[in-house]
């Protein structure tokens, strides 16, 4: 059994809930709303995987009280304690509360979202990877434009899950494909 969990900001827990959905099976309403073609990314059995939790972290207080971060880097701004990094920022934060969630949950795949200026941060963690991207849509939270907001969120949704599908085919070239992903094979792994 795989085991995932998920630290999510401008996601707000709908990749860990998608993934929840395809593990269990679930169909109609309480299915899948993201993920259409499953046999697109190759055999893997779904059967085989489990979330443990999918969290939802928007503000720097969530990151250091949930997640037990005890440092994390400063945000250019808060709104109502919601973080707001820049893009590097961003990409940097989605790696550490993916690492902390790791820790705390001592899952197989974890994954980290967190945006504030820019196109936001993912961060995708295994034993083997730390795959670190961002969505495809520009926005900025301080100017409240949810129109905006809502494509970045669901860009992301669906790039985090599309990189999570193609990890769990063992199809690394296909998420190197994925335009601005960066992998990380983690050197004390065989």
């Amino acid at each position: 059994m795989i085991k995932i969990a998920t630290a999510e900001c401008f996601t707000h827990g709908k990749i860990g809930r998608e993934l929840h959905a395809l593990a269990q099976g679930y169909e109609g309403n309480f299915g899948r709303e993201y993920v259409k073609n499953l046999r697109s990314y190759g055999n893997f059995d779904y059967d085989n995987i489990s979330v443990t939790c999918s969290l939802f972290i928007p503000t720097i207080e969530a990151v250091v009280k949930i997640l037990n971060v005890k440092n994390p880097p400063k945000p250019k701004e808060l709104i109502k304690g919601i973080k707001v990094y820049d893009e590097e920022g961003d990409k940097a934060v989605s790696k550490i509360m993916a690492q902390a969630v790791k820790e705390l949950s001592d899952c197989d795949i974890t994954i980290g979202t967190t945006a504030g200026i820019g196109r936001g941060g993912i961060c995708i963690i295994t034993d083997k990877y730390i795959i670190t991207t961002t969505s495809d849509v520009y926005s900025d939270l301080r100017e409240n434009n949810s129109e905006e907001l809502f494509k970045r969120s669901e860009n992301g949704i669906k790039k985090a899950l599309e990189i999570v599908l193609l990890l769990l085919n063992n199809n690394i070239d296909g998420i190197s494909s994925l335009n601005n992903v960066e992998i990380i094979k983690n050197e004390n792994i065989d």
